[in-house]
């Protein structure tokens, strides 16, 4: 016997298992049989993502607008045409994104390809040098300065006025063909486009302060069941919306009871302070999903899909 004294475990209190408060039961449990919504089991993400799923449903069937925020990172997935498909269905009734949205999505309409090797083109000072890329999307903003239109609008309006060779893949042009507003809110040097000596810091600062006033404008209508979803933007887009939450309330509007989501590869605080938990405090609920954009996207889509079919 050793040294040390042990606790006696007599007299412990104990209570049956069918008294007991569970979290888990079988009625929560994923069905393979089922179709892919009724599949999945009630719990925790999962759980989530149908209630998320029921929202924008719901808000589709009531009038209330879904808004859909973007980074860089969906375009280079090959996702646009999942969400294009939403646009022509009538559920997504507004985009915003940050600058390398604008990017990739004008090369993949004009070039058909996008995305360099960061890191080799760094190494000889290569990196974001691309004429056509730069100098177009520089031009396009000069003129929209000019005419007074914002940024998301003028490289739309550019693609398809121009004949753009993959013009169904742009989010940019369909949005402009199909009316959808779409807002670019920039960081002044975070976009090759800025690196040459084509970038006008007057115009790039108007025509996406002039987006942000539209996604204020935009934003108003959230109120009682309205969704607003980031897909993969970590930094940009949480600082906008939060910004443009406080220019609606501050201005009088209502903004209460509406829905939120990230989808993103990470947990990352800005997105989950500023779109999922901050502006839903006086109503409705945040949700964040984390996964990989190319599983994520097709999974909420066809989710969607699903639950309009059965509706």
């Amino acid at each position: 016997m050793g040294k040390f004294k042990e606790i006696s475990l007599t007299g412990l209190k104990k209570y049956s298992v069918l008294d007991r408060s569970s979290k888990v039961h079988i009625t929560d449990f994923a069905d393979p049989e089922k179709a892919l919504f009724k599949s999945m089991p009630n719990i925790l993400a999962a759980a989530d993502l149908k209630v998320l799923v029921d929202r924008c449903v719901t808000a589709f069937q009531t009038g209330k607008p879904i808004f859909l925020a973007l980074g860089g990172h969906v375009i280079k997935c090959g996702l646009a045409p999942f969400i294009i498909k939403m646009m022509e269905m009538g559920l997504i009734k507004g985009l915003s994104s940050n600058g390398s949205v604008v990017i990739h999505d004008f090369e993949i309409a004009m070039f058909g390809k996008t995305s360099e090797d960061v890191a080799t083109a760094l190494e000889d000072g290569s990196f974001g040098m691309a004429s056509e890329t730069c100098d177009g999307i520089n031009q396009i903003i000069s003129q929209a300065y000019d005419e007074e239109l914002g940024y998301g609008e003028a490289v739309g309006k550019y693609l398809v006025e121009n004949y753009a060779p993959n013009l169904t893949l742009s989010l940019l042009a369909m949005a402009y063909k199909m009316n959808i507003p779409f807002t670019v809110h920039v960081a002044v040097g975070t976009d090759i486009v800025h690196q040459h000596e084509t970038a006008d810091g007057a115009a790039i600062g108007e025509c996406s302060l002039r987006d942000f006033r539209i996604l204020c404008n935009q934003l108003k209508d959230l109120n009682e069941g309205g969704v607003f979803l980031n897909f993969g933007s970590a930094v940009i887009m949480p600082e906008v919306f939060l910004k443009a939450i406080t220019v609606v309330r501050n201005l009088g509007f209502p903004l209460n009871n509406f829905y939120t989501a990230v989808f993103d590869m990470n947990m990352h605080y800005r997105p989950r302070t500023n779109i999922v938990h901050r502006p839903t405090l006086s109503g409705g609920k945040g949700f964040y999903f984390v996964g990989h954009h190319e599983i994520m996207l097709p999974l909420f889509f066809n989710l969607i899909k699903e639950k309009l079919t059965d509706a």
